[in-house]
């Protein structure tokens, strides 16, 4: 998962249609989707709710296909969230509560959950432990290539349902110790959707609190409040929550802080210089943390960032502080771990271990690996030190300022810098195809078992690991880790994080907070952006 300003997408899979599927997480890994209510006609149907009360949300990106199985992209996941329930569920700080199950346990190498009685899908028949077993061993078979494998559904997972006892049993070939917090990023279809997947592109088969009643791509999305719905998180009904609501894509962030000022709309997600006028108007917010900044390595071999001493250089090179003060707007705090929260490991594995900003540390760790300065510019063998910089200008302007200091800095430092700004689509296959050296990427998981794809293993097209690390000491941080159950390994993923940020592997630098704001609408967020069960009609 990238994170960005807008919802573009993570890398990462089997096949190159799942690469392309991830990429859209990791480009916006903590998605940045606007927010907005507004009057609206009220839509009713069978099973739905036909109050008058409506909210609408704009999102900053159409989120394109709606699939559950099939999409990861920012702006999809956030809506689908209003639709789809999930086996657990998370709270604004962090707590796991329950959802469709009713209670779990696990160890390193399974799970168990609990079925809830009286889940329903969209069509009124009832959501089993077998419908939810037929969804995991789905997503696990790499034939389906779904881009929830190795994120929701841990590799080589295996699941059984007992309706005798309404539970579903899922084990692991190899450790996986965060099953089920995986789980609440797992939106649930009732079984006969997985035969499918396309038909959901632009429907729903909606076992969460509403169902898509209409969908205008580039425009707007309609979703009516189900009867009967009562498995929120904690139990929770949705009784308080709108009868509608509208997700209406706006692009432009202006143009979202104008319509809260006028008074059209009711929140909307702002972190620009916009932000100033709707604070001077006194309007109120929430907020999420977003991983921002973050640097990956191309390790492969060819590639002068295959040598510890240059990424070590390179880093020292620059003053991260001031980049990552300029592509947040002065807003943004020093990251502190290679995960986005709420996380259940929240040691700080960045302090102490990324190289500080020293031109003089950055010239000896270049001239201990054989290179000399020759002209201003650093050479080695007759060739110049020469970095292929890949960023996105999707990310926003201030981004591409810093995208700027960037090639300054290294520039004056001797560097050689080809700068190449990357489309959010092409992010993916750009990482896969490997001609990089450097690019702001930042991957944006929860937990930190999800990130052993990106940093260990094989390379693309095996496997996701872009940059073709091989850490030795990761490797084995991390075997230890998975034998322990949740977050009993918590301090042995710290200390695996810490090593590839000792190894200049990967280097996390700045976090952004994402502002929601609010006007006639009330809600928490955490990192699946507003929870549902949260949105409420307020006034003012």
């Amino acid at each position: 998962m990238l994170n960005s300003e807008t919802p573009e997408s993570c890398p990462g899979t089997r096949s190159r249609a799942v690469t392309r599927a991830r990429t859209t997480r990791l480009a916006a890994a903590a998605v940045a989707l606007g927010l907005t209510a507004t009057a609206a006609g009220c839509v009713g149907s069978a099973g739905v709710s036909t109050g008058a009360n409506e909210v609408v949300i704009a999102i900053s990106t159409d989120p394109g296909t709606l699939s559950p199985t099939v999409t990861l992209a920012g702006s999809a996941s956030f809506i689908n969230r209003f639709a789809y329930a999930t086996l657990v569920n998370v709270t604004a700080d962090g707590s796991l509560v329950s959802g469709v199950a009713t209670k779990w346990s696990s160890t390193p190498t399974s799970a168990q959950f609990t079925i809830r009685p009286g889940v329903t899908c969209q069509d009124g028949s009832a959501l089993t432990a077998a419908d939810v077993a037929a969804e995991y061993n789905y997503i696990a078979n790499p034939k389906n290539q779904s881009p929830m494998l190795g994120l929701a559904v841990p590799p080589s997972a295996s699941a059984k349902a007992d309706l005798t006892t309404g539970t579903v049993t899922v084990t692991t070939g190899q450790p996986a110790p965060f099953t089920v917090q995986m789980s609440r990023m797992l939106p649930l279809v009732c079984q006969k959707s997985l035969a499918n997947p396309a038909a959901l592109a632009r429907a729903t088969d909606a076992t969460g609190p509403y169902e898509l009643t209409s969908a205008v791509p580039g425009a707007s999305y309609t979703y009516v409040k189900r009867s009967g719905y009562a498995w929120g998180p904690g139990g929770t009904n949705d009784a308080a929550m709108p009868d509608k609501v509208v997700f209406k894509v706006v692009t432009n962030e202006s143009t979202a802080a104008n319509l809260l000022l006028s008074g059209q709309i009711n929140a909307a997600i702002v972190n620009g210089p916009d932000r100033l006028r709707l604070e001077a108007a006194k309007l109120k917010h929430v907020s999420a943390s977003n991983m921002f900044g973050e640097f990956l390595f191309n390790e492969g071999a060819g590639h002068a960032t295959a040598d510890e001493a240059v990424r070590r250089a390179l880093l020292s090179a620059l003053d991260l502080q001031q980049i990552g003060s300029v592509a947040t707007g002065g807003t943004g705090t020093p990251a502190t771990n290679l995960e986005t929260g709420p996380t259940p490991c929240t040691g700080n594995s960045v302090a102490g271990n990324l190289p500080a900003q020293s031109l003089t540390q950055a010239a000896a760790e270049l001239t201990a690996a054989g290179w000399a300065k020759t002209g201003g510019v650093w050479t080695k063998d007759g060739l110049p030190l020469t970095v292929n910089w890949h960023y996105s200008s999707a990310q926003g302007p201030k981004l591409n300022a810093a995208a700027e200091l960037i090639v300054q800095q290294w520039t004056a430092f001797g560097v050689k810098v080809t700068s190449v700004d990357t489309d959010g689509p092409s992010i993916g296959s750009t990482l896969v195809g490997g001609s990089w050296d450097v690019f702001w990427a930042p991957v944006g998981v929860n937990l930190p078992n999800q990130l052993t794809q990106f940093f260990d293993g094989p390379r693309p097209p095996q496997g996701n690991n872009f940059g073709d690390v091989q850490n030795p000491a990761y490797h084995q941080l991390v075997a230890q880790a998975m034998k322990q159950p949740g977050t009993a390994g918590c301090p042995l993923w710290d200390q695996a994080d810490a090593s590839l940020v000792k190894r200049a592997d990967v280097a996390p630098f700045v976090d952004s907070p994402v502002r929601y704001y609010q006007k006639g609408a009330t809600f928490q967020v955490a990192d699946v952006g507003i929870l549902p069960d949260t949105l409420r009609l307020s006034e003012g």
